[in-house]
């Protein structure tokens, strides 16, 4: 049984030497991000990890060969409340926000919202799609660090 409403979301660390501060603060945040996109949140897992193994994922699960920063899975059903797997690389992560000068805390809560914009519906496969994602990462982003 969940004790508070965070506790249905969870951070988990497959990467070494990676510490994620106020993790309870951005579990907040995350809850009134899913309330405002009109989208129930069962359970939600980040999985912080490597290049190398989020591009095993990316091969075994996706048939892509080829690094990224961010993948999600959505485990529920249609028309259940969301229940997802975010998977991210640190590695990726940190090498995106030195090639776009940006803090890696910022690139990071950036690349969290992208996986949480993901389960709440938004894609990115076209350029308006990829256009829509931007401008609501950069939304939360502004809500998140004004806080």
């Amino acid at each position: 049984m969940m004790n508070k409403a965070t506790d249905n979301i969870s951070f988990h660390y497959i990467s070494k030497g990676f510490s994620f501060p106020n993790r309870n603060q951005c579990k907040a945040f995350l809850l009134k991000l899913f309330r405002k996109e009109k989208t129930q949140l069962e359970q939600l897992n980040y999985i912080f990890c490597s290049d190398e193994y989020l591009l095993s994922i990316n091969r075994d699960f996706l048939q892509h060969d080829f690094y990224t920063d961010i993948i999600s899975f959505e485990m529920a059903d249609k028309g259940h409340p969301s229940q997802g797997e975010i998977y991210i690389s640190v590695d990726r992560v940190r090498e995106n926000a030195n090639l776009h000068r940006e803090s890696f805390q910022r690139e990071l809560h950036r690349v969290i919202f992208h996986g949480a914009l993901h389960l709440c519906g938004y894609r990115d496969k076209t350029k308006k799609e990829e256009l829509l994602m931007r401008q609501k990462e950069e939304e939360y982003l502004s809500l998140y660090f004004k806080q």
